[in-house]
């Protein structure tokens, strides 16, 4: 059995997991989900990655899994902790010392239209799911965005990226390229939009708990 350690995207929290924290409990696997300290306009993102490992303590056979903007923010988990495999969940690749703000533009994704957060982000959530997730969300402060990401290479751990063919946000075509550029990898594929963890948690739970047996 694994703990697996869920580092939300930006703007969102530890409840995003939720779904999955209950898949993944059935199947007998520990989990940590935190809140990232992303309203905070003091807190770097060594300060994120603190959270998480102050949450981890003495665990160990660690599976660490980062969504979206988390992206960012796994790989320092993994610098810190005995992270058995990293995976990536339609993620944000940093490259050593690039700011998160300059990322979008250093991929050549640019910035697109957010005005309707449901239909780009959570339309394969059901209805009632996304408009709580909506509420929840947290606006992003500063600093962690605008500092450059501090690791002068990618952690010694064992990765994987997973990526969603409906995703809307970071879209199969561009994010593949992402990945084979800064990772050197094939991403996997599963169906489904930007939040897995809430449109399709058991399949998510399936793709992971494979990781470990050798089945994805």
């Amino acid at each position: 059995m694994a703990t697996f350690v869920l580092i939300h995207g930006g703007g969102g929290s530890a409840w995003d997991w939720h779904l999955l924290v209950e898949e993944l409990r059935g199947r007998g696997h520990e989990t940590v989900a935190v809140d990232l300290p992303v309203e905070d306009e003091s807190a770097g993102l060594f300060d994120y990655a603190d959270t998480v490992v102050e949450a981890v303590g003495e665990r160990r056979d660690l599976v660490v899994v980062a969504h979206s903007w988390g992206g960012f923010v796994g790989p320092l988990v993994c610098a810190r902790v005995p992270a058995e495999l990293l995976v990536l969940v339609t993620a944000m690749i940093p490259a050593p010392g690039e700011p998160p703000a300059d990322w979008w533009d250093n991929t050549g994704m640019g910035h697109k239209d957010m005005s309707d957060p449901i239909g780009l982000f959570l339309h394969d959530v059901p209805r009632a799911l996304a408009e709580e997730e909506l509420a929840r969300g947290r606006g992003h402060a500063e600093k962690a965005v605008l500092e450059p990401w501090p690791l002068d290479a990618w952690p010694d751990v064992p990765t994987r990226f997973l990526l969603c063919r409906d995703d809307r946000f970071f879209t199969p075509e561009f994010i593949r390229g992402v990945v084979r550029d800064r990772l050197g990898i094939t991403p996997d594929e599963i169906d489904g939009g930007h939040a897995p963890m809430l449109a399709r948690p058991k399949e998510l739970a399936e793709v992971l708990e494979g990781y470990l047996t050798g089945r994805s």
